[in-house]
């Protein structure tokens, strides 16, 4: 069995968003950029598969600017066997995003997609269920737990009352949740193996996908400060307040 991992190059979660001092967008400027969170475990989920002997090859797949190398290294190092980079110098949005993808995956012909259920830079949620409807494939979002037997894969996913279990046949797409599992790290052996792996270098003119952006960024703005609360003696002053000057009751 092959899987594809589509992985994004992201800010790294660990630093602080500055926002440009023209509005213009997000400051990235000499900052740590690192793999997509959720992705980081997608390829987990996916080398763990490979360890069960369930899958036989793994390939990541990024669309970005050149640098999204090295964020296509870091998986080849937790146990991906080769990569794709679609050079992109621009955001690419989800459409566009689900249509390479669609694309790859036609000449990869992969039986399984993991993917995270979103980027925490955009947030946006949308690729991987915009992917399963171009290619008319069932899906499974927000996946807990992924069991593979034979030609279906049994997940069970976060729903807001709780977990939920389905069923879906192969060829499928599966986007990932946080307590799917815990990545692990590149160790220093696998580092040096990934450099010696193959990334094949693509454009999207070479899948027939146009990737100019529909939608223009007017404004970014850091949300304003909250204000200090206040501390009241009684719960009829609370109430009061929660309907006088919150206007919430």
């Amino acid at each position: 069995m092959k899987i594809l991992t589509p992985i994004k190059r992201v800010l790294d979660y660990n630093l602080k968003v500055r926002v440009r001092p023209d509005s213009s967008g997000v400051d990235l400027t000499n900052l740590k950029m690192s793999m997509n969170p959720f992705d980081e475990i997608a390829v987990e989920e996916a080398v763990r598969l490979k360890e069960k002997g369930i899958a036989t090859e793994i390939v990541a797949v990024s669309i970005g600017p050149e640098q999204a190398q090295e964020t296509l290294r870091t998986a080849l190092a937790m146990g991906a066997d080769r990569g794709i980079l679609i050079k992109v110098d621009h955001d690419v949005e989800p459409l566009a995003v689900a249509k390479l993808l669609k694309a790859v995956i036609a000449a990869e012909a992969p039986e399984l997609v993991f993917l995270g259920k979103q980027a925490i830079d955009d947030d946006c949620n949308q690729t991987g269920q915009m992917l399963a409807a171009l290619l008319d494939w069932p899906q499974a979002t927000f996946a807990y737990r992924v069991t593979v037997e034979g030609r279906q894969a049994v997940v069970v996913r976060e729903v807001d009352g709780g977990l939920m279990s389905v069923a879906v046949d192969l060829p499928a797409i599966i986007t990932v949740d946080l307590r799917l599992n815990e990545p692990r790290y590149a160790s220093l052996p696998n580092i040096m193996k990934a450099r010696k792996k193959p990334i094949d270098m693509k454009a999207p003119g070479d899948y027939g996908v146009d990737v100019a952006p529909r939608l223009k960024v007017l404004k970014v703005a850091e949300p304003p400060k909250r204000a200090g609360g206040v501390k009241v003696k009684t719960t009829a002053e609370l109430v009061d307040k929660l309907k006088n000057e919150a206007g919430v009751l």
